[in-house]
């Protein structure tokens, strides 16, 4: 049943649950990643629209070297929604059935090297600040844009903005009240506030969970999501090379 569950749940067959629960699993990552990264570097690197909107004000006040780190930033976290749209691309291409699970074994590589050698770099602010705000960047971007993928744009796991907006979308129609029988009724899309209201509370646990476990075990505490998504992608890759190792060794 795990096996089965994990395949579906990063595979590229895909349902509307399995899109939901790993919407809400890639939201708490998301959450644990951003509030520890601020505590390591005093950065949320998965805030978009403040980093553009620091970038003008410090253009606005002669600080270049803020508005060139805060462009970095942007390219870092396109370049990881882009790697993510290759890879997965990629993967459809030859038909893999890991098409999805391979931009979050990246992920958790990535998050792997930051918890073992975080401490190390430490030390080393003048390198360790910079290459942390760029490789955080380009993971949040990787994150954000595979679930974006995987579910048509309708759920997003690092835009907390736009989780926010659609949830006060749906509250207003849950609460118009629709008089007489005149044109077509309002309603709300229940399902969607619940799921909407998931992934929020989600991303806040995850953040709460990413702050206290980056205060009392500082960067060790990425290890654990970054064992959790290589969790879900594992079963998917491992189809993938089963099925290659059989076509390998197919008599002929």
């Amino acid at each position: 049943m795990p096996i089965a569950y994990l395949r579906g749940l990063t595979g590229s067959q895909r349902t509307p649950i399995a899109n939901r629960h790993l919407g809400l699993a890639l939201a708490f990552v998301a959450g644990a990643v951003n509030a520890g990264g601020f505590l390591a570097i005093g950065y949320y690197t998965s805030h978009m629209t403040g980093i553009v909107s620091a970038m003008a004000d410090h253009l606005a006040l002669a600080y270049y070297p803020w508005v060139i780190g805060g462009f970095a930033a942007m390219l870092c976290f396109v370049a990881g929604a882009a790697c993510c749209a290759l890879l997965v691309n990629w993967g459809r291409r030859n038909g893999w059935q890991s098409a999805y699970a391979l931009p979050l074994a990246l992920e958790a590589a990535l998050l792997l090297v930051f918890g073992v050698l975080g401490s190390r770099l430490a030390n080393f602010a003048w390198i360790f600040v910079p290459s942390t705000v760029a490789l955080l960047c380009f993971v949040m971007g990787l994150q954000n844009a595979i679930i974006t993928k995987i579910s048509h744009a309708e759920i997003r796991t690092t835009h907390v903005t736009g989780i926010v907006t659609d949830l006060g979308i749906e509250f207003g129609k849950w609460v118009y009240w629709n008089r007489g029988e005149h044109g077509a009724r309002v309603l709300a899309n229940r399902p969607r506030m619940l799921l909407l209201g998931g992934l929020l509370f989600m991303f806040f646990l995850g953040g709460l969970c990413g702050a206290l476990g980056f205060k009392i075990y500082g960067y060790t505490t990425t290890i654990p999501l970054a064992v959790i998504l290589l969790l879900f992608a594992l079963v998917p890759i491992g189809d993938d090379v089963v099925a290659h190792w059989k076509i390998r060794h197919r008599p002929r």
